[in-house]
C-alpha cells in the first residue's frame, strides 16, 4: 500500500507558509487594498467628479500594462521560477534582477513614444508633458509589481500581503497634500500615483533585501533568461487576454463614450470586483503551491478545490448585488446611480470566478500557460465582438454585458481543460490541508 503523499514534503517550504492562514492573510489584504482604492474612487469623484476620476483609472491601468508587456511577463515568471527548487539556483535571482532593468529601460522608452497616441485617444485632459512624465510610473508599477511577484514565489505570503496593501496606502495623503498645496484635482491625481508608486516600490524592494533576496548570487545565466523569458512570454499572452478581458472596457468606454462615462463604469466594475476577492486570494496563494507539488498530487488537489472555490462566488453573488443597489448611490451620490444596473450585470459573470481563479492557478503552475492563454482567448473573442457591438449603443451596460459573457465563456473553458488535463495524471492520495500546514 502507497504512503500517501504529504502536502508539507511536496512543497519543499515550512509549514503554514501556503495554507489555509496564507490565503486568509492574502485575504484580509486584498480587501484591505481594495478597500482604499474604493475610499480613493469616493474622494476622487467627490473632489473632481467622474471625468477626474475616470483619468485616475486610466493612469492605473495603462503604465501597469506597459510595463508588464515590456518586460515579456517577468512578474508571473518570477514566481514560478523562484517556487520550490528552482528558486534554489543561486543564478535565479540575479538574472531576475537584470531582466527587470532590460524591461524598465523598454518600459519608459516605450511609453515616450505611445504619448502622443494615449493623449489624443484616452488622456486629452492631461497636459503632454504631464502626461510624459508620468512614465516614472511605468518604472514604480514594473518593480512593485515584480517585488510582489519575487515574494510570491518565495512563499512570503506575509511580505506580498504588505506591498499588495502599501500600492493604495500612500496615494490618497499625497492626493490631500497636492490640493492643500493649490494643485487642481487632476493635477493632485497625478502626483498621488507618482507618490503611492514610490512608496511602494521601496517597500517592496526593501522587503525583498531583508530577506536575503540580493545576497549569495552566481552569474547570470543567459540559458535561464532565454528560459524565463519564454515562461513569461506565454505566461503574458494569457495575462494579456485576461486584461483584454477585465479592462478593454474601460478602454473602449473612455475612447467611445467619453470620460464621465468612464467614471460612473470604473464605480460600478470596482463594486462588482468584490468578488473577485476570494478568488483571488485563492489564486495567489495556489499558483506557487501547484508549482511545488508533483503532478498527481495537483491535480488531486485542483479537482478537489474547484467546485468549492465555485460555489464560493456563486453564493456570493446576490449578496452583493443588493449591497451595490443600496451602497453606490448613498456612497457615490446620485451622479452614480445609473452604475447600479451596470455592477449587477458584471456580478452574473464574476459569479463563476472561483473555478476561473483556481484552474488557471493550476495550468500555470504544471508549467502550461499557454493553455492557460488558450482557454483566455475565448473571452477575448467574445469581449471584442461584443464591446464593439453593444457599447456605441448601450455604453456602460453594454460593457457590462459584454464583460460578464466573456467571463462565463473564459471560466468555463479554463474549467473545461483543467480537469481534461488533470484527468491524464494517475491520482495521488493527498493528505487534506489542515489548519496551519502547506
Amino acid at each position: 500500500m502507497r504512503r500517501p503523499v504529504r502536502v508539507a514534503a511536496a512543497l519543499h517550504v515550512s509549514e503554514g507558509d501556503l495554507g489555509r492562514r496564507a490565503a486568509t492573510a492574502n485575504v484580509i489584504a486584498q480587501a484591505t487594498a481594495l478597500a482604499l482604492v474604493a475610499l480613493t474612487s469616493l474622494v476622487v469623484a467627490r473632489v473632481g467628479g467622474a471625468s477626474v476620476l475616470g483619468t485616475w483609472t486610466l493612469l492605473r491601468v495603462l503604465p501597469w500594462l506597459t510595463g508588464v508587456i515590456c518586460s515579456c511577463g517577468l512578474p508571473v515568471a518570477s514566481a514560478y521560477m523562484l517556487s520550490g527548487a528552482r528558486g534554489e539556483d543561486p543564478r535565479v535571482r540575479p538574472t531576475l534582477s537584470l531582466l527587470v532593468l532590460a524591461g524598465t529601460v523598454v518600459g519608459v522608452a516605450a511609453w515616450a513614444v505611445l504619448t502622443p497616441a494615449l493623449h489624443a485617444l484616452f488622456l486629452e485632459q492631461v497636459p503632454a508633458r504631464l502626461l510624459l512624465l508620468m512614465g516614472v510610473t511605468v518604472v514604480t508599477q514594473l518593480w512593485t509589481v515584480w517585488a510582489k511577484a519575487c515574494c510570491q514565489g518565495r512563499a512570503d505570503m506575509p511580505g506580498a500581503n504588505l506591498v499588495i496593501v502599501a500600492e493604495e496606502v500612500a496615494f490618497l495623503p499625497a492626493f490631500a497634500v497636492a490640493l492643500v498645496a493649490g494643485s487642481s484635482s487632476l493635477t493632485a491625481v497625478l502626483v498621488g500615483l507618482v507618490a503611492a508608486g514610490v512608496c511602494s516600490t521601496v517597500i517592496g524592494l526593501s522587503r525583498l533585501a531583508g530577506r536575503g533576496f540580493f545576497g549569495g548570487w552566481a552569474r547570470p545565466s543567459r540559458p535561464l533568461a532565454r528560459s524565463v523569458l519564454g515562461y513569461g512570454s506565454r505566461a503574458q499572452l494569457g495575462n494579456l487576454l485576461w486584461l483584454v478581458n477585465l479592462r478593454l472596457d474601460l478602454l473602449m468606454l473612455g475612447a467611445l463614450a467619453g470620460p464621465a462615462t468612464l467614471g460612473v463604469y470604473a464605480v460600478a466594475a470596482k463594486s462588482a470586483e468584490l468578488m473577485r476577492l476570494p478568488a483571488t486570494a485563492a489564486n495567489y496563494v495556489l499558483y506557487p503551491r501547484f508549482a511545488r507539488l508533483n503532478p498527481p498530487a495537483a491535480a488531486t488537489e485542483m479537482r478537489a478545490l474547484l467546485p468549492r472555490a465555485c460555489g464560493l462566488t456563486v453564493a456570493a453573488a446576490p449578496v452583493l448585488a443588493v449591497a451595490s443597489a443600496i451602497g453606490l448611490p448613498l456612497l457615490f451620490g446620485a451622479e452614480f446611480r445609473a452604475a447600479v444596473l451596470p455592477a449587477c450585470v458584471l456580478l452574473v459573470g464574476l459569479a463563476v470566478e472561483g473555478a476561473a481563479a483556481v484552474s488557471t492557478a493550476y495550468l500555470c503552475g504544471i508549467g502550461r500557460p499557454g493553455t492557460n492563454s488558450a482557454g483566455m482567448a475565448l473571452g477575448v473573442v467574445v469581449t471584442i465582438a461584443l464591446d464593439v457591438a453593444l457599447i456605441p449603443r448601450h455604453g456602460a451596460l453594454g460593457a457590462a454585458t459584454a464583460s460578464s459573457a466573456a467571463y462565463l465563456s473564459a471560466a468555463g473553458l479554463l474549467t473545461y481543460l483543467s480537469l481534461r488535463i488533470s484527468a491524464r495524471v494517475a491520482p495521488a492520495r493527498v493528505v487534506a490541508l489542515e489548519e496551519g500546514t502547506t
